[in-house]
């Protein structure tokens, strides 16, 4: 039995997938995006959350912390040096607020299909099932085969959401036990698509394409940034790759700035701070060009 770092378990989803469905988010990504609504599923391993507001200033963490990451500040708050701090979560066993978190569990594969597996009602009814998104599920292959396994010798449907970027071995190891694919393309252009997630590509592309030949259903899927990915010419690009493919069925999900207060958990800077979603108008036009321009079956969902 192996297990994995999962830092969320979402109930009741019904825009990853069809029917309702169970949402894991398995820790660990390749890909730095700029907009990441999960910054804390970014890392392979559990993350320190300081919910500053929540802090009652007991100093109990300076006691605990072996590295000196928690510190207090010429202006009397707690902080957290995250260069320093190992992620030991000594300090979360003594706050007494509730202002430290770990976010990222251990969890068998066992687990974790016996979790989603109470709900197994509503996807015989609605027709949903477990969708492994996060993070990345590349980034945990062997536990997220297992689990993908372990959900479908129970008879649910199982989908998985990655960004591609993977070995293409990795990936095609958890096709053999998946029903749907959501398959995330940021941008066309290799280099924009390097300065806003870290990463070229091109092994993105090549996968897509190796996919798609499997006989697996595939929705392609585009977080829409104002600015970055939203203009015609990138979206004429990605029709034409998705007509190439054979892939009918197209998700925009236009950007949202819910995911930005995460960052001052992780005492990070959010460099789109400034950055507004698309408009419903650009969206639509953005929609109706996919659908009547190249007869692709688009649908908006929220974005991330």
């Amino acid at each position: 039995m192996l297990s994995g770092v999962v830092f969320n378990i979402e109930r009741c989803a019904i825009h990853d997938g069809p029917g309702i469905r169970t949402l894991v988010f398995l820790q660990g990504c390749p890909l730095a995006c700029l907009w990441c609504q999960n910054p804390e599923g970014q890392s392979k391993h559990p993350v320190l959350l300081f919910f500053e507001n929540r802090c009652v200033k007991c100093f109990r963490c300076l006691t605990v912390c072996p590295t000196g990451a928690t510190s207090i500040s010429e202006y009397g708050k707690v902080t957290v040096d995250r260069v320093l701090c190992r992620n030991c979560f000594k300090c979360v066993e003594v706050c007494p607020s509730g202002a430290r978190r770990v976010s990222g569990r251990l969890m068998s594969s066992k687990e974790v299909v016996y979790e989603v597996e109470k709900d197994f009602v509503f996807y015989r009814r609605s027709g949903g099932g477990i969708t492994l998104s996060g993070g990345e599920p590349t980034a945990q292959p062997e536990f997220a085969a297992e689990v993908l396994r372990g959900c479908k010798t129970r008879y649910i449907h199982t989908c998985i959401e990655t960004c591609g970027y993977t070995q293409w071995e990795v990936l095609e190891k958890l096709l053999d036990y998946t029903d749907l694919v959501l398959y995330d393309i940021k941008h066309m252009n290799e280099e924009k698509h390097v300065r806003f997630t870290g990463v070229s590509n091109r092994l993105i592309l090549a996968n897509a394409k190796k996919v798609v030949t499997k006989g697996v259903k595939v929705v392609i899927r585009v977080p829409l940034i104002t600015g970055f990915n939203d203009d015609e010419d990138n979206v004429r690009a990605l029709a034409e790759f998705v007509k190439e493919l054979g892939v009918r069925y197209v998700d925009l999900l236009p950007y949202h700035r819910l995911g930005v207060g995460k960052y001052k958990l992780l005492q990070r800077k959010y460099s789109l701070e400034d950055l507004e979603p698309p408009t419903k108008e650009h969206v639509s036009k953005l929609r109706d060009a996919l659908a009547l321009g190249y007869g692709l079956d688009v649908s908006i969902h929220g974005g991330r």
